[in-house]
């Protein structure tokens, strides 16, 4: 709501308690009227007395048709009923007598109207704010939702205030979510925490958040609704925002902030035991991979079958044994067979 705010004595960083008072508001200060003003409010207020005067003149007449209207109508009712004078007549008396008594009551409420624009008329002219009588204004005051520091304070000194704009911000930094910005492509292959039972998020690692060893932690929502952004390079990307929480014990991080930065590295696929080689040591041959085995000093051309990988590491499903010697960035001077030294 709209109101004056009085100056908010806390700062950033400070601790809050749920229930405490951040801010009190009291109502809107009134208009100083200038002499112009002043002689516009009062000439509004001898306006509005004259319409008041109108008012209870025009509902004097019309109670005065009202009354007669009633008693020609008592007088016709009476004749009709001896059949000195036709229906007719006597449902015209009736239906004047009907209008009459509605032009009453729309005067009498015409009146009230009157009365009551006198009195804003009044109003305005003596609550401005050059005759402030010395009346403490009732306070709203506005509470902690929660227990926390404060964030923010985008108005700290009083003033006017508009409904909906924020005074303070207040948080709790033991429940900080992360939020992470990821290419769409890269979204779908994302999952979220179903609830209910239904499979936990998927894992998260953040690094360079300022400790020495990595937090944990799991997605809990992935949006379903992208956004453009330019890249550093001036590229359009499309992007979706993840939100994770972490699972690393509180006293590890309670130094981070809001707003602070980390480094998310998604586990897509884990395993314990993974037969794997160096990304570099793979080449395509025909329609799939294969890696120069060192055999003898000699380079053998294996065709191998890859699972999942990465740009580090792949994993291989068959063609080579664990403890097998490959040739990494192997070279167009490299074929099957040549003679080879390790370095």
């Amino acid at each position: 709501m709209a109101g004056f705010a009085r100056r908010i004595e806390l700062d950033v960083g400070d601790s809050v308690e749920q229930g405490q008072t951040l801010v009190a508001l009291e109502p809107l200060r009134s208009e100083v009227l200038d002499p112009r003003s002043r002689a516009a409010a009062e000439a509004r207020v001898a306006a509005a007395q004259a319409n008041l005067q109108v008012a209870e003149q025009n509902a004097r007449a019309a109670a005065t048709e009202a009354d007669i209207a009633k008693k020609d109508f008592a007088r016709r009712k009476t004749l009709a009923a001896d059949g000195r004078i036709s229906r007719e007549e006597r449902d015209r008396a009736e239906a004047s007598m009907q209008r009459t008594e509605a032009a009453q009551r729309s005067a009498t409420f015409a009146v009230d109207v009157a009365r009551h624009e006198l009195e804003a008329a009044r109003t305005a002219l003596e609550y401005s704010a050059a005759r402030a009588n010395g009346v403490t204004p009732e306070q709203v005051e506005v509470h902690a939702p929660i227990s926390g520091r404060v964030l923010s304070i985008p108005r700290q000194s009083e003033g006017v205030v508009t409904a909906g704009q924020a005074l303070i911000e207040v948080g709790d930094p033991a429940a900080l979510e992360i939020e992470i910005e990821v290419l769409s492509a890269d979204a779908v292959r994302i999952l979220a925490d179903m609830g209910a039972g239904m499979g936990a998020g998927m894992p998260v690692e953040f690094t360079r958040w300022g400790g020495t060893d990595p937090l944990q932690g799991r997605v809990r929502t992935v949006e379903p609704t992208g956004f453009t952004k330019i890249s550093a390079l001036g590229v359009e990307e499309q992007r979706v925002r993840i939100i994770a929480d972490l699972t690393t014990p509180t006293d590890t991080w309670i130094r981070l902030g809001d707003g602070y930065r980390v480094e998310a590295n998604f586990i897509l696929w884990q395993s314990d035991d993974v037969l794997q080689i160096p990304a570099s040591a793979l080449f395509r041959h025909g329609d799939g991979w294969a890696v120069f085995a060192v055999d003898d000093d000699r380079a053998v051309r294996r065709p191998v079958s890859l699972g999942r990988r990465n740009a580090h590491a792949a994993q291989v499903l068959e063609g080579l044994t664990a403890g097998q010697r490959v040739v990494l960035h192997p070279s167009n001077r490299i074929d099957d067979g040549t003679r080879v030294r390790g370095r």
